[in-house]
Protein backbone atom coordinates (compact mmCIF):
# COMPACT_ATOMS: atom_id res chain seq x y z
CA UNK A 1 0.00 0.00 0.00
CA UNK A 2 0.70 3.72 -0.18
CA UNK A 3 2.79 4.62 2.79
CA UNK A 4 4.03 8.08 4.54
CA UNK A 5 6.92 9.83 3.17
CA UNK A 6 9.47 8.52 5.78
CA UNK A 7 8.78 5.08 4.90
CA UNK A 8 8.40 5.34 1.03
CA UNK A 9 11.64 7.41 0.97
CA UNK A 10 13.02 4.29 2.90
CA UNK A 11 11.47 1.39 0.24
CA UNK A 12 13.92 -0.49 -1.06
CA UNK A 13 13.28 -2.62 -5.11
CA UNK A 14 13.51 -5.55 -3.16
CA UNK A 15 11.11 -5.88 -0.78
CA UNK A 16 7.72 -4.32 -1.67
CA UNK A 17 4.80 -4.90 0.87
CA UNK A 18 1.29 -5.60 -0.21
CA UNK A 19 -0.98 -3.35 -2.80
CA UNK A 20 -3.43 -1.09 -1.65
CA UNK A 21 -6.87 -1.96 -2.37
CA UNK A 22 -8.22 0.04 -6.13
CA UNK A 23 -10.41 2.88 -5.24
CA UNK A 24 -8.53 3.26 -1.84
CA UNK A 25 -9.18 7.50 -1.25
CA UNK A 26 -7.29 7.15 2.28
CA UNK A 27 -4.58 5.95 1.21
CA UNK A 28 -4.42 8.59 -1.84
CA UNK A 29 -5.04 11.17 0.53
CA UNK A 30 -1.91 9.97 2.65
CA UNK A 31 0.17 10.10 -0.60
CA UNK A 32 -1.15 13.68 -1.33
CA UNK A 33 -0.58 15.10 2.22
CA UNK A 34 2.62 13.41 2.32
CA UNK A 35 3.92 15.39 -0.96
CA UNK A 36 2.90 18.50 0.29
CA UNK A 37 6.08 17.75 3.54
CA UNK A 38 8.47 18.27 0.63
CA UNK A 39 9.12 22.02 -0.59
CA UNK A 40 9.25 21.58 -4.17
CA UNK A 41 10.02 25.04 -4.43
CA UNK A 42 12.36 26.89 -6.89
CA UNK A 43 16.08 27.28 -5.01
CA UNK A 44 15.53 25.24 -2.32
CA UNK A 45 16.75 22.01 -3.73
CA UNK A 46 13.79 19.78 -3.01
CA UNK A 47 12.09 18.53 -6.33
CA UNK A 48 14.94 15.69 -6.79
CA UNK A 49 13.45 14.26 -3.74
CA UNK A 50 9.08 14.67 -4.71
CA UNK A 51 10.36 12.87 -7.54
CA UNK A 52 12.36 10.02 -5.68
CA UNK A 53 9.05 10.34 -3.20
CA UNK A 54 7.45 9.64 -6.41
CA UNK A 55 8.70 6.81 -8.10
CA UNK A 56 8.84 5.05 -4.55
CA UNK A 57 5.11 5.21 -4.56
CA UNK A 58 5.29 3.74 -8.23
CA UNK A 59 7.48 1.24 -7.11
CA UNK A 60 5.81 0.22 -3.99
CA UNK A 61 2.62 0.00 -6.34
CA UNK A 62 4.62 -3.18 -8.33
CA UNK A 63 5.96 -0.99 -11.33
CA UNK A 64 9.54 -1.46 -12.37
CA UNK A 65 11.86 1.24 -11.21
CA UNK A 66 13.96 0.52 -14.73
CA UNK A 67 10.84 2.06 -16.43
CA UNK A 68 10.97 5.05 -14.12
CA UNK A 69 13.92 8.06 -15.18
CA UNK A 70 14.45 11.14 -13.00
CA UNK A 71 16.86 13.92 -14.56
CA UNK A 72 18.31 16.28 -12.00
CA UNK A 73 18.91 19.53 -13.26
CA UNK A 74 20.27 22.50 -11.31
CA UNK A 75 18.43 21.70 -8.21
CA UNK A 76 15.44 20.89 -10.16
CA UNK A 77 14.04 17.65 -12.06
CA UNK A 78 12.22 16.30 -14.52
CA UNK A 79 10.29 12.69 -14.48
CA UNK A 80 9.38 9.98 -16.62
CA UNK A 81 7.75 6.86 -16.17
CA UNK A 82 6.55 4.50 -18.83
CA UNK A 83 4.33 1.41 -18.53
CA UNK A 84 4.25 -0.26 -21.77
CA UNK A 85 1.70 -2.03 -23.25
CA UNK A 86 2.60 -5.78 -23.63
CA UNK A 87 0.95 -5.58 -27.31
CA UNK A 88 0.50 -1.90 -28.19
CA UNK A 89 -2.78 -1.64 -30.27
CA UNK A 90 -2.08 2.61 -30.48
CA UNK A 91 0.48 5.10 -30.44
CA UNK A 92 1.69 5.89 -26.84
CA UNK A 93 -0.07 8.68 -24.74
CA UNK A 94 0.77 10.62 -22.12
CA UNK A 95 -0.23 11.98 -18.64
CA UNK A 96 1.52 14.97 -16.96
CA UNK A 97 1.76 17.36 -14.84
CA UNK A 98 4.62 18.99 -12.51
CA UNK A 99 6.84 18.93 -9.61
CA UNK A 100 7.39 22.61 -8.56
CA UNK A 101 5.22 24.80 -6.47
CA UNK A 102 5.55 28.63 -5.67
CA UNK A 103 6.68 29.90 -2.90
CA UNK A 104 4.84 30.71 0.67
CA UNK A 105 5.99 32.55 3.75
CA UNK A 106 4.94 30.76 6.63
CA UNK A 107 4.63 33.84 8.49
CA UNK A 108 1.53 35.05 6.53
CA UNK A 109 -0.49 31.55 6.60
CA UNK A 110 -2.64 30.53 9.25
CA UNK A 111 -1.33 26.71 9.37
CA UNK A 112 2.41 25.75 8.23
CA UNK A 113 1.94 26.16 4.38
CA UNK A 114 4.37 22.56 3.53
CA UNK A 115 2.48 20.79 6.63
CA UNK A 116 -0.52 19.78 5.20
CA UNK A 117 -3.24 20.05 7.54
CA UNK A 118 -7.08 18.13 7.17
CA UNK A 119 -9.66 20.43 9.07
CA UNK A 120 -12.75 21.73 8.41
CA UNK A 121 -13.25 19.47 5.39
CA UNK A 122 -9.98 20.51 3.47
CA UNK A 123 -6.98 19.65 2.83
CA UNK A 124 -4.65 22.52 3.29
CA UNK A 125 -0.87 22.83 2.19
CA UNK A 126 1.38 24.76 -0.69
CA UNK A 127 0.89 23.15 -4.11
CA UNK A 128 -2.10 20.77 -2.59
CA UNK A 129 -3.98 22.19 -5.44
CA UNK A 130 -1.54 23.36 -7.91
CA UNK A 131 -0.34 20.39 -8.80
CA UNK A 132 0.21 17.89 -6.05
CA UNK A 133 -3.55 16.84 -5.70
CA UNK A 134 -4.37 15.34 -9.67
CA UNK A 135 -0.75 13.98 -9.57
CA UNK A 136 -1.02 12.01 -6.14
CA UNK A 137 -4.14 10.92 -8.07
CA UNK A 138 -2.78 9.75 -11.19
CA UNK A 139 -0.34 7.80 -9.32
CA UNK A 140 -3.18 6.13 -6.92
CA UNK A 141 -4.95 5.39 -10.17
CA UNK A 142 -1.92 3.75 -11.93
CA UNK A 143 -1.58 1.67 -8.70
CA UNK A 144 -4.94 1.11 -8.24
CA UNK A 145 -4.75 -0.55 -12.05
CA UNK A 146 -1.84 -2.43 -12.15
CA UNK A 147 -3.03 -4.02 -8.38
CA UNK A 148 -6.34 -4.97 -10.06
CA UNK A 149 -4.57 -6.61 -12.71
CA UNK A 150 -5.13 -4.22 -15.76
CA UNK A 151 -2.78 -3.98 -18.52
CA UNK A 152 -2.72 -0.68 -20.95
CA UNK A 153 -3.07 -1.95 -24.70
CA UNK A 154 -1.01 1.34 -25.69
CA UNK A 155 2.43 3.15 -23.72
CA UNK A 156 0.86 5.27 -20.82
CA UNK A 157 4.03 7.66 -20.33
CA UNK A 158 4.06 10.03 -17.27
CA UNK A 159 5.54 13.01 -17.89
CA UNK A 160 6.41 15.64 -14.19
CA UNK A 161 8.55 18.52 -15.32
CA UNK A 162 10.24 20.59 -13.00
CA UNK A 163 9.89 24.55 -13.42
CA UNK A 164 6.10 24.61 -14.68
CA UNK A 165 6.19 27.87 -11.91
CA UNK A 166 8.89 29.11 -12.80
CA UNK A 167 11.34 29.54 -16.26
CA UNK A 168 9.63 26.48 -18.09
CA UNK A 169 13.26 25.24 -19.57
CA UNK A 170 12.77 21.91 -17.84
CA UNK A 171 9.55 21.66 -19.30
CA UNK A 172 10.23 22.96 -22.64
CA UNK A 173 13.10 19.80 -22.83
CA UNK A 174 10.74 17.64 -21.92
CA UNK A 175 8.27 17.59 -24.13
CA UNK A 176 10.74 17.63 -27.17
CA UNK A 177 11.47 14.09 -25.23
CA UNK A 178 8.04 13.24 -25.30
CA UNK A 179 7.96 14.63 -29.30
CA UNK A 180 10.66 12.08 -30.25
CA UNK A 181 8.90 9.47 -28.53
CA UNK A 182 6.06 9.39 -30.76
CA UNK A 183 3.58 10.32 -28.72
CA UNK A 184 0.11 10.74 -29.54
CA UNK A 185 -1.96 13.02 -27.33
CA UNK A 186 -1.46 14.45 -24.07
CA UNK A 187 -3.55 14.73 -21.25
CA UNK A 188 -2.54 17.37 -19.01
CA UNK A 189 -3.85 17.04 -15.13
CA UNK A 190 -2.31 21.00 -14.46
CA UNK A 191 -5.38 22.36 -16.67
CA UNK A 192 -9.45 21.87 -16.87
CA UNK A 193 -11.36 20.64 -13.87
CA UNK A 194 -15.10 21.60 -12.28
CA UNK A 195 -17.09 24.08 -10.45
CA UNK A 196 -18.94 23.40 -7.88
CA UNK A 197 -21.81 25.86 -6.40
CA UNK A 198 -22.49 27.01 -3.20
CA UNK A 199 -24.16 23.89 -2.15
CA UNK A 200 -21.54 21.84 -3.50
CA UNK A 201 -23.05 20.91 -6.75
CA UNK A 202 -21.27 20.27 -9.59
CA UNK A 203 -22.38 22.81 -12.11
CA UNK A 204 -19.65 23.36 -14.60
CA UNK A 205 -16.99 21.20 -16.07
CA UNK A 206 -13.96 22.90 -18.30
CA UNK A 207 -11.92 20.58 -20.89
CA UNK A 208 -8.90 22.58 -21.40
CA UNK A 209 -8.39 22.63 -24.83
CA UNK A 210 -6.55 26.31 -25.30
CA UNK A 211 -5.01 28.15 -22.49
CA UNK A 212 -3.45 31.42 -22.98
CA UNK A 213 0.75 32.36 -23.57
CA UNK A 214 2.71 33.74 -20.58
CA UNK A 215 5.38 36.81 -20.90
CA UNK A 216 7.01 38.94 -18.35
CA UNK A 217 8.69 41.85 -19.12
CA UNK A 218 10.83 44.06 -17.41
CA UNK A 219 10.17 47.90 -17.56
CA UNK A 220 13.62 50.35 -16.90
CA UNK A 221 13.59 53.44 -16.00
CA UNK A 222 16.98 55.61 -15.28
CA UNK A 223 17.85 58.69 -13.38
CA UNK A 224 21.28 60.19 -12.71
CA UNK A 225 19.88 60.10 -8.93
CA UNK A 226 21.64 62.83 -6.10
CA UNK A 227 21.19 63.74 -2.45
CA UNK A 228 17.47 63.30 -1.02
CA UNK A 229 17.47 67.10 0.66
CA UNK A 230 18.08 67.99 -3.39
CA UNK A 231 14.94 66.70 -4.86
CA UNK A 232 14.79 67.09 -8.69
CA UNK A 233 11.86 67.15 -10.74
CA UNK A 234 12.08 63.94 -12.03
CA UNK A 235 11.99 60.94 -9.57
CA UNK A 236 12.32 57.15 -10.66
CA UNK A 237 10.28 55.71 -8.39
CA UNK A 238 7.56 58.22 -8.54
CA UNK A 239 7.35 57.70 -12.62
CA UNK A 240 7.98 54.32 -12.15
CA UNK A 241 4.46 54.49 -9.66
CA UNK A 242 2.79 56.17 -12.37
CA UNK A 243 3.41 53.91 -15.25
CA UNK A 244 2.60 50.92 -12.89
CA UNK A 245 -1.03 52.14 -11.99
CA UNK A 246 -1.40 53.34 -15.79
CA UNK A 247 -0.88 49.29 -17.07
CA UNK A 248 -2.96 47.99 -13.98
CA UNK A 249 -5.97 50.08 -14.90
CA UNK A 250 -5.64 49.31 -18.51
CA UNK A 251 -8.08 47.27 -20.26
CA UNK A 252 -7.35 45.10 -23.01
CA UNK A 253 -9.62 44.96 -26.08
CA UNK A 254 -12.01 41.67 -25.68
CA UNK A 255 -11.82 39.25 -27.09
CA UNK A 256 -13.39 35.71 -28.08
CA UNK A 257 -12.58 32.54 -30.29
CA UNK A 258 -15.02 29.12 -30.22
CA UNK A 259 -13.75 27.81 -27.54
CA UNK A 260 -14.20 30.70 -25.02
CA UNK A 261 -17.51 31.38 -26.60
CA UNK A 262 -18.59 27.80 -26.02
CA UNK A 263 -17.18 27.64 -22.68
CA UNK A 264 -19.24 30.94 -21.42
CA UNK A 265 -22.10 30.24 -22.69
CA UNK A 266 -22.65 26.49 -21.17
CA UNK A 267 -21.57 28.35 -18.14
CA UNK A 268 -23.72 30.81 -18.16
CA UNK A 269 -26.74 28.35 -18.83
CA UNK A 270 -25.68 26.72 -15.29
CA UNK A 271 -25.76 30.02 -13.32
CA UNK A 272 -29.03 32.18 -12.45
CA UNK A 273 -26.79 34.93 -11.07
CA UNK A 274 -25.97 38.11 -12.42
CA UNK A 275 -23.21 36.98 -13.80
CA UNK A 276 -24.69 33.99 -15.27
CA UNK A 277 -26.40 36.74 -17.69
CA UNK A 278 -23.09 38.93 -18.71
CA UNK A 279 -21.50 35.20 -19.75
CA UNK A 280 -24.80 34.50 -21.72
CA UNK A 281 -24.98 38.06 -23.24
CA UNK A 282 -21.15 38.13 -24.20
CA UNK A 283 -21.28 34.72 -26.05
CA UNK A 284 -24.18 35.77 -28.06
CA UNK A 285 -22.37 39.41 -28.79
CA UNK A 286 -18.86 40.01 -27.63
CA UNK A 287 -19.46 43.97 -27.94
CA UNK A 288 -21.47 44.02 -25.27
CA UNK A 289 -20.11 47.00 -23.06
CA UNK A 290 -22.10 45.88 -19.95
CA UNK A 291 -21.56 42.14 -20.02
CA UNK A 292 -18.06 43.05 -20.56
CA UNK A 293 -17.73 45.67 -17.81
CA UNK A 294 -19.24 42.85 -15.74
CA UNK A 295 -16.76 39.99 -16.81
CA UNK A 296 -13.54 42.45 -16.07
CA UNK A 297 -15.06 42.51 -12.30
CA UNK A 298 -14.87 39.02 -12.02
CA UNK A 299 -11.44 37.76 -11.03
CA UNK A 300 -12.90 34.01 -12.38
CA UNK A 301 -14.02 35.41 -15.89
CA UNK A 302 -11.51 38.66 -16.73
CA UNK A 303 -8.88 36.12 -17.87
CA UNK A 304 -11.44 34.53 -20.48
CA UNK A 305 -12.25 37.67 -22.40
CA UNK A 306 -9.11 38.89 -23.46
CA UNK A 307 -5.26 39.43 -22.64
CA UNK A 308 -4.30 40.80 -19.10
CA UNK A 309 -0.72 42.11 -17.51
CA UNK A 310 -0.76 43.14 -14.27
CA UNK A 311 2.21 44.88 -12.01
CA UNK A 312 3.41 42.23 -10.06
CA UNK A 313 7.15 43.13 -8.70
CA UNK A 314 8.80 46.56 -8.40
CA UNK A 315 12.60 47.06 -7.56
CA UNK A 316 14.36 50.59 -7.00
CA UNK A 317 16.65 52.87 -5.04
CA UNK A 318 19.73 51.64 -3.66
CA UNK A 319 20.03 54.62 -0.35
CA UNK A 320 17.01 56.13 1.89
CA UNK A 321 19.11 59.62 1.48
CA UNK A 322 19.76 59.38 -1.74
CA UNK A 323 17.47 59.82 -5.13
CA UNK A 324 16.34 56.55 -6.91
CA UNK A 325 18.90 55.89 -9.79
CA UNK A 326 17.46 52.79 -11.94
CA UNK A 327 13.41 51.26 -10.60
CA UNK A 328 12.80 47.96 -12.80
CA UNK A 329 9.07 46.91 -12.52
CA UNK A 330 8.04 43.74 -13.70
CA UNK A 331 4.56 43.36 -16.05
CA UNK A 332 3.26 39.58 -15.73
CA UNK A 333 1.10 39.56 -19.11
CA UNK A 334 -1.55 36.17 -20.02
CA UNK A 335 -1.60 36.86 -23.55
CA UNK A 336 -4.76 35.45 -25.20
CA UNK A 337 -4.13 33.01 -28.07
CA UNK A 338 -3.74 34.61 -31.69
CA UNK A 339 -2.01 38.27 -30.05
CA UNK A 340 1.65 38.37 -30.62
CA UNK A 341 4.12 39.22 -27.81
CA UNK A 342 5.88 41.81 -29.64
CA UNK A 343 2.28 43.23 -29.95
CA UNK A 344 1.78 43.19 -25.90
CA UNK A 345 5.05 44.95 -25.79
CA UNK A 346 3.95 47.95 -28.28
CA UNK A 347 0.86 47.88 -26.42
CA UNK A 348 2.45 48.60 -23.15
CA UNK A 349 5.17 50.85 -24.27
CA UNK A 350 1.47 52.94 -25.30
CA UNK A 351 0.01 52.88 -21.66
CA UNK A 352 3.25 53.56 -20.23
CA UNK A 353 2.78 57.36 -21.67
CA UNK A 354 6.59 57.63 -20.36
CA UNK A 355 9.42 57.82 -23.26
CA UNK A 356 11.95 56.97 -20.53
CA UNK A 357 10.73 53.61 -19.93
CA UNK A 358 13.49 50.55 -21.42
CA UNK A 359 11.56 47.42 -22.69
CA UNK A 360 13.43 43.56 -21.90
CA UNK A 361 11.75 40.82 -21.53
CA UNK A 362 12.00 37.84 -19.12
CA UNK A 363 9.92 34.84 -19.65
CA UNK A 364 8.00 33.99 -22.84
CA UNK A 365 6.22 31.03 -23.86
CA UNK A 366 4.86 30.06 -27.21
CA UNK A 367 1.18 31.11 -28.54
CA UNK A 368 -0.15 28.51 -29.65
CA UNK A 369 -3.64 27.73 -31.07
CA UNK A 370 -6.44 25.41 -29.46
CA UNK A 371 -5.94 21.61 -29.68
CA UNK A 372 -8.36 19.60 -31.89
CA UNK A 373 -11.41 18.19 -30.30
CA UNK A 374 -10.33 14.61 -30.41
CA UNK A 375 -13.81 12.51 -30.09
CA UNK A 376 -12.10 10.09 -28.83
CA UNK A 377 -10.55 12.33 -25.88
CA UNK A 378 -13.83 14.16 -25.32
CA UNK A 379 -15.88 11.23 -25.22
CA UNK A 380 -13.23 9.46 -22.14
CA UNK A 381 -13.82 12.77 -20.30
CA UNK A 382 -17.51 12.91 -20.65
CA UNK A 383 -17.93 9.32 -19.56
CA UNK A 384 -16.00 10.53 -16.31
CA UNK A 385 -17.77 13.91 -15.71
CA UNK A 386 -21.09 11.89 -15.58
CA UNK A 387 -19.99 9.16 -13.43
CA UNK A 388 -19.41 12.25 -11.26
CA UNK A 389 -22.16 14.23 -12.09
CA UNK A 390 -24.93 12.28 -14.44
CA UNK A 391 -26.35 15.14 -17.43
CA UNK A 392 -22.91 17.78 -16.71
CA UNK A 393 -21.66 18.06 -19.93
CA UNK A 394 -17.75 18.66 -20.40
CA UNK A 395 -17.27 21.89 -22.27
CA UNK A 396 -14.29 22.93 -24.05
CA UNK A 397 -12.55 25.95 -22.59
CA UNK A 398 -9.48 28.35 -22.33
CA UNK A 399 -7.57 28.53 -19.01
CA UNK A 400 -6.25 31.92 -18.20
CA UNK A 401 -2.93 30.55 -17.05
CA UNK A 402 -0.49 29.11 -19.03
CA UNK A 403 0.93 25.38 -18.12
CA UNK A 404 3.28 22.76 -19.70
CA UNK A 405 0.62 21.94 -22.23
CA UNK A 406 2.07 25.10 -24.40
CA UNK A 407 5.30 23.65 -24.91
CA UNK A 408 3.10 20.50 -26.47
CA UNK A 409 1.38 22.12 -28.67
CA UNK A 410 3.88 24.26 -29.89
CA UNK A 411 5.46 20.52 -31.61
CA UNK A 412 1.69 19.82 -32.43
CA UNK A 413 1.14 17.20 -29.93
CA UNK A 414 -2.79 17.90 -28.90
CA UNK A 415 -3.32 18.40 -25.43
CA UNK A 416 -6.07 18.63 -23.12
CA UNK A 417 -6.20 19.88 -19.39
CA UNK A 418 -8.60 17.34 -17.60
CA UNK A 419 -8.06 17.64 -14.33
CA UNK A 420 -10.31 15.59 -11.83
CA UNK A 421 -10.86 18.29 -9.16
CA UNK A 422 -14.55 19.27 -8.70
CA UNK A 423 -14.50 22.53 -6.30
CA UNK A 424 -16.19 25.99 -5.24
CA UNK A 425 -14.28 29.12 -7.14
CA UNK A 426 -14.41 30.81 -3.35
CA UNK A 427 -12.36 27.60 -2.14
CA UNK A 428 -9.43 27.74 -4.95
CA UNK A 429 -6.43 29.63 -3.68
CA UNK A 430 -3.78 27.93 -5.53
CA UNK A 431 -0.48 30.49 -5.34
CA UNK A 432 -2.40 32.47 -2.89
CA UNK A 433 -2.72 32.14 1.08
CA UNK A 434 -4.22 29.31 2.81
CA UNK A 435 -4.41 26.75 -0.58
CA UNK A 436 -6.87 24.31 0.21
CA UNK A 437 -8.97 20.95 -1.41
CA UNK A 438 -12.00 19.27 -0.87
CA UNK A 439 -11.18 16.11 0.63
CA UNK A 440 -14.49 14.73 0.01
CA UNK A 441 -12.66 15.46 -4.03
CA UNK A 442 -10.30 12.49 -3.30
CA UNK A 443 -12.78 9.79 -4.29
CA UNK A 444 -14.43 11.46 -7.58
CA UNK A 445 -11.11 12.10 -8.57
CA UNK A 446 -9.65 8.47 -8.61
CA UNK A 447 -13.02 7.55 -10.08
CA UNK A 448 -12.42 10.13 -12.81
CA UNK A 449 -8.87 9.42 -13.92
CA UNK A 450 -9.74 5.50 -13.76
CA UNK A 451 -12.41 6.06 -16.74
CA UNK A 452 -10.50 8.38 -18.58
CA UNK A 453 -7.59 5.76 -18.24
CA UNK A 454 -9.86 2.58 -18.85
CA UNK A 455 -11.43 4.28 -22.00
CA UNK A 456 -8.19 5.86 -23.62
CA UNK A 457 -5.75 2.89 -23.02
CA UNK A 458 -7.76 0.02 -22.23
Amino acid sequence: MIRTLAAILALSCTALPAHAAPGDAAEAKRLLMDSVGIASVKGRGQTPALARFYRAALVQAGFNAADIQIDELAGTANFHFVWRAASAKAKPMALTGHLDVVEANPADWERPPFTAVAENGFIFGRGVQDNKFDVAMMIATLAQLKASGWTPKRDIHFFLSGDEETDGIASAAQAKQAGALGIEVMLNSDGGGGGLDAQGKPFFYKLQAAEKSYADFQLTITDPGGHSSTPTASNAIARMGLVAARIAGHRWPAQVNDITRASLAEAGRARSDALGDAMRRFAAKPDDAGAITALRANPGTIGQIGTTCVPSMINGGHAPNALPQRVTLTVNCRIFPGTSIAAVQAELARVAEDPGVSFATGIDWPVTPASPLRPDVTAAVQAAVSARAPGLAATPGMDAGATDSVFWRALGVPSYGVSGLFMRQEDSFAHGLNERVPEAAIAPALRHWDIILRRLAG
